[in-house]
């Protein structure tokens, strides 16, 4: 299988399984976390590209899980994390990491949110490198082991 259709194929495995959980998904905490690891992967090479902000943000809306909310609450909470990740991209991780890692007492809610990560790193058939190694560092943030994810 070639590496385009296996990133392809794991995306929408996640997408599936996130879409089975959506009425377990409605927490603040969620939400919050689910923006902060979009923005996380948003700005994965330390810098974001306008085009790569409109992507993920269509991503945002369309996704049926991220749909409990609404539309401008995601995207003013997205784009204050990518404020944060923009202005100092290390102290930004940092604290993106820990709203992230504020989901971790509820399993269902931190799977989801590294799955997003996925999901949303996955969406253009490239989850490089960068994008995965932030996501593994999410994984750690939610006491998750990455190699449950494959990463």
């Amino acid at each position: 299988m070639a590496l385009w259709d296996k990133i392809k194929e794991s995306a929408q495995t996640m997408q599936t399984q996130l879409d089975a959980k959506k009425n377990d998904l409605k927490s603040g905490g969620f939400r919050d976390a689910s923006m902060a690891m979009c923005a996380l992967v948003a700005a994965a090479d330390g810098t974001i590209d306008p085009t790569e902000r409109r992507r993920v943000a269509a991503l945002i809306t369309s996704n049926e899980v991220l749909q409990n909310f609404p539309a401008d609450e995601l995207q003013r909470r997205f784009d204050d994390y990518l404020g944060k990740l923009a202005a100092d991209f290390d102290f930004g991780k940092v604290g993106v990491l820990q709203t992230i890692g504020k989901v971790a007492k509820k399993p269902t809610e931190a799977r989801a949110v590294i799955q997003i990560g996925i999901v949303i790193g996955g969406a253009d058939g490239d989850f490089d490198k960068t994008e995965q190694a932030l996501v593994r560092e999410a994984c750690f943030a939610v006491g998750i082991k990455p190699e449950e994810f494959d990463l």
